[in-house]
């Protein structure tokens, strides 16, 4: 399936016949860059960034070698921690057989989409990411319109992601309080001001401990992967068991009262299709890693791929001993997985210890998330997608990561923290509108390409990790998967529809494109022109 081609293997004296107007070695290395950010920053990276027209200025990532950046990947895709997490809305609409098999068939289909993302991200290795890949691949007449669009989904969608895993750690804290006094009722500004608290927390790891940032991803993943084990274990040997049936076929709808089972699973889904999202947050560091063009295709398929058996091993370990699904979803600490945690061990200090195993692992989840995030908030100001670009866009003259862009998101965080005060609807819909956007740029960018397979004007570019033959049918594959995916994020969640279970993702989306409209006809058409009119030092018009 995967060609790494070897015409471009990592040599000095290399020269690839077939890359456009192809520079010396001379060209290719920059000069006016210190030699702590050209640390790791070998001729192929060199060569990409001056194809794409950038210019090397961030130091920690050129660190990254395959290991730490499959663990990187991994933990901000914390596939088991967030379906644990974060999978009331699967539950109660389909109950048990309802979050397995979307599950399933969401992995199914993600593949496509991770593995049409892996080559974009070989051709193009930037923080970019999508509206890069849009920029390059879109027809010429929409390429900046289209790539503008695609810079500021993803940017929300990030944005977002490190709001709700922020939000998780702070609400997760709550249910531990809960625990340990029943007599504690969780307060909506007390969970605001814990969150405000974690997104402080981890944003000062991510400017003061960049530097150690591919350590810490080797411990991170090494927690990520075997965390799980006890877990699972201490759940299959001392929690109630159900039968199999319940679990593979014994679908239910708790409260959500659409008119049949099909119709409940598909509205369920939305938990399966979040779970699985986030692989292309390794793009955004690819600026920060060791030889990017074949790394970050294989830490993203690498990733994805490792991260499924212990996904569902948490999964089924956790579904059969969930006795009473309606008593998980009511539980008091806001959390099922605390009610299944408690219900298993029979006593508050056992399953305390197990909850604090899945906080430390989504605060590595969530410092991974902001990393990504602030990168592709950095790339995007940097090509003056955004409000004060050259202040989100700036680099830290001594420290060399975008520090701006971190505090950015920090700050973020915070502001949408305080929607919680007001009403947990609109923060959850807020959270919705980040599942629909990133599968928004994922069509948007696999879309563009698959034009650029069609009209082949001009050819792609080459690659050191290609589909070959492939590209083409696993593309549509993933098109139809991400159109399938986008038409149910916008679903509501109940079948009788009010103000409080409606699904205000649609109204969100609407809005944010009509908002990103008008401002690129008002002003950002004058000073967006995109990453391609940088490539090889072309302008399109």
């Amino acid at each position: 399936m995967v060609n790494e081609h070897p015409e471009l293997k990592e040599t000095i004296s290399d020269r690839d016949p077939h890359v456009h107007a192809e520079p010396d070695r001379e060209a290719c290395v920059e000069t006016d860059i210190s030699d702590e950010v050209k640390k790791g920053f070998t001729l192929n990276d060199q060569r990409d960034m001056h194809r794409m027209g950038k210019k090397q200025e961030l130091r920690v990532g050129r660190n990254f070698r395959l290991v730490n950046t499959i663990g990187f990947t991994s933990c901000v895709m914390g596939t088991w921690e967030i379906l644990l997490t974060s999978n009331t809305q699967g539950l109660k609409a389909g109950g048990r057989p309802g979050l397995l098999w979307s599950l399933i068939w969401s992995y199914c289909g993600q593949t496509f989409i991770v593995l049409s993302m892996a080559e974009m991200s070989s051709i193009a290795p930037t923080a970019g990411g999508q509206y890069h890949w849009v920029s390059e691949f879109a027809p010429r007449k929409y390429q900046r319109f289209l790539s503008y669009a695609s810079g500021w989904l993803s940017t929300l969608a990030w944005q977002i992601i490190v709001a709700l895993d922020c939000y998780l750690i702070g609400t997760i804290v709550q249910g531990l309080i809960f625990l340990e006094n029943d007599n504690y009722t969780p307060v909506r500004w007390q969970g605001t001001l814990l969150v405000m608290t974690s997104s402080i927390g981890v944003s000062a790891f991510n400017i003061f401990a960049a530097k150690r940032l591919p350590l810490a991803e080797g411990i991170f993943v090494s927690c990520h992967f075997f965390a799980f084990i006890p877990i699972i274990v201490t759940l299959l040997v001392l929690g109630p068991k159900v039968p199999a049936q319940e679990v593979f076929t014994g679908f239910t709808d708790y409260g959500a009262g659409w008119p049949n089972t099909s119709w409940t699973v598909m509205v369920g889904q939305v938990t399966g299709l979040f779970t699985v999202l986030a692989s292309d947050s390794v793009a955004h560091m690819a600026e920060e890693i060791e030889n990017a063009s074949t790394i970050v295709p294989k830490a993203m398929v690498w990733a994805f791929v490792l991260n499924i058996p212990p996904t569902f091993a948490a999964l089924l370990a956790y579904l059969f001993t969930m006795p009473d699904v309606q008593g998980a979803l009511d539980s008091p600490t806001g959390y099922p997985f605390i009610h299944v945690f408690h219900n298993a061990v029979g006593h508050t200090t056992g399953a305390m210890i197990m909850v604090v195993i899945i906080l430390l692992l989504m605060i590595m989840i969530t410092i991974s998330s902001l990393a990504s995030a602030s990168r592709q908030t950095f790339a995007f100001a940097r090509d003056n997608g955004l409000p004060f670009a050259s202040l989100i866009g700036a680099v830290h003259s001594t420290l060399h990561i975008p520090m701006n862009s971190i505090i950015g998101t920090c700050f973020f965080s915070m502001a949408m923290s305080l929607i919680n005060i007001g009403s947990t609807v609109a923060f959850n819909a807020m959270v919705s509108l980040s599942t629909v956007a990133l599968m928004a740029t994922y069509l948007i960018s696999i879309t563009c390409l698959v034009l650029r397979r069609v009209y082949r004007n001009p050819p792609l570019p080459p690659c050191r990790w290609s589909l070959g033959r492939l590209g083409m049918p696993i593309n549509l594959l993933a098109m139809v998967y991400a159109i399938w995916a986008f038409f149910w994020c916008f679903w509501p969640n109940s079948y009788d529809v009010s103000a409080e279970n409606f699904n205000w993702a649609a109204v969100l989306f609407v809005g944010v494109m009509g908002i990103s409209t008008v401002m690129y006809w008002l002003h950002a058409r004058n000073v967006y022109e995109g990453p391609v009119a940088r490539i090889d030092g072309r302008k399109f018009n």
